[in-house]
């Protein structure tokens, strides 16, 4: 049974660093593209950062570029995204995604990933 479990969430003030981690089990995702997703209350779900199956080729959305990292360990099957300078507008529940097609595209689009963890919540208090 493939699973994607998240963690590092928690509360943060506003200027401050996260790092969430998504650990996959069940299957190896080393040459899959996998990305971090992120949905606050109220809103619809969006695309945070995405890495492919070679960890240089990397995607973030405007909203965070330059202050999140999205990094892959494949050693541990593991994916990090780094969060500095966060803002309360950050805040939300972030989910890691795997796309199950190995060697398949990177992609910004939440219905190209088959696999997705639990979600982890983010809050920035200002």
């Amino acid at each position: 049974q493939v699973q994607l479990v998240e963690s590092g969430g928690g509360l943060v003030q506003a200027g401050g660093s996260l790092r969430l981690s998504c650990a996959a089990s069940g299957r190896a995702f080393t040459t899959n593209a996998m990305a971090w997703f992120r949905q606050a209350s109220g809103k619809e779900r969006e695309f945070v950062a995405g890495i492919g199956w070679t960890s240089g080729n990397t995607f973030y959305a405007d909203s965070v570029k330059g202050r999140f990292t999205i990094s892959r360990d494949n050693a541990k099957n593991t994916v990090y995204l780094q969060m500095n300078s966060l803002k309360p507008e950050d805040t939300a529940v972030y989910y890691c995604a795997a796309n199950g097609r190995r060697y398949g595209p990177l992609s910004f689009v939440a219905n190209e990933y088959d696999y997705w963890g639990q979600g982890t919540q983010v809050t920035v208090s200002s």
